[in-house]
């Protein structure tokens, strides 16, 4: 397994003295499908935002331990926040599309990175679209605005959007949750198409979802990593009782 992130005894607590991450290690390979699997409030959503620094958006946060990406320290002060922000795209619950056209939605970070001009925008607005399998259904209507579009076109359309600035790594913080099947359906296949080139980190709400999906599964209990493993061997051979549990049913 080569990781592409490596998680180094990170403790994350918030206000109050409440510990949301107890000297979390673990790492997540490259070119795979991660799923971050546990019950409500176990610390995935944390653990997942701690990839790219969001964490740092609350206020009282305080974070100990390093987050490696490609051997590198994220964490370091000599670390640009808006290159790892670029590096590691983020699928929220809800899709947050920006008020404007669907073609300026996806423009946008090109724009601000400035990685793509003039016509090169346009071509590149029909190539991450068509990533996302929206495409088909959006190509008449580019300058309409977003937020007219179903909740589920959304989310494919904030896919869409993280894509055009060239990320290395998606992350998904229950991006199928709030979606209807078939949407949520779209979500997942998407997802399974792009590790073949990105590595993919996917919290998921459902214990059939990381059967369908996962590579690599990690089990989080009460703010810490339990297991971690090839998704096939946790899932039939689990080393831990809470592991087991969990999978069985009786825990979360």
């Amino acid at each position: 397994m080569q990781p592409h992130i490596q998680v180094q005894n990170l403790n994350v607590e918030y206000s109050g003295g409440h510990p949301a991450l107890k000297n979390v290690s673990v790492e997540i390979p490259k070119g795979q499908l991660t799923a971050i699997m546990g019950p409500s409030g176990c610390g995935k959503t944390t653990l997942l935002k701690s990839m790219n620094r969001l964490l740092e958006l609350s206020d009282d946060v305080r974070i100990t331990g390093q987050v490696l990406i490609d051997g590198i320290n994220i964490y370091d002060p000599a670390i640009d926040v808006t290159e790892v922000r670029k590096k590691t795209g983020l699928l929220a619950q809800r899709p947050y599309p920006l008020p404007m056209s669907i073609r300026d939605n996806v423009a946008y970070g090109m724009r601000i990175h400035g990685t793509k001009k003039g016509k090169e925008v346009d071509r590149a607005v029909q190539h991450y679209l068509e990533m996302a399998g929206l495409w088909d259904e959006v190509k008449d209507r580019l300058k309409s605005p977003a937020a007219r579009l179903s909740i589920g076109q959304q989310q494919r359309l904030c896919l869409a959007r993280g894509l055009a600035v060239e990320p290395e790594i998606i992350l998904g913080d229950e991006p199928t949750s709030a979606l209807d099947p078939i949407s949520a359906q779209h979500i997942e296949g998407k997802l399974n198409e792009l590790k073949e080139k990105y590595t993919v980190v996917l919290v998921t709400h459902t214990l059939r979802q990381a059967k369908r999906l996962a590579d690599y599964v990690i089990f989080m209990y009460l703010g810490e990593v339990v297991e971690a493993g090839v998704a096939r061997e946790v899932f039939e051979h689990p080393q831990e009782a809470r592991t087991k549990a969990f999978i069985e049913g009786a825990i979360g």
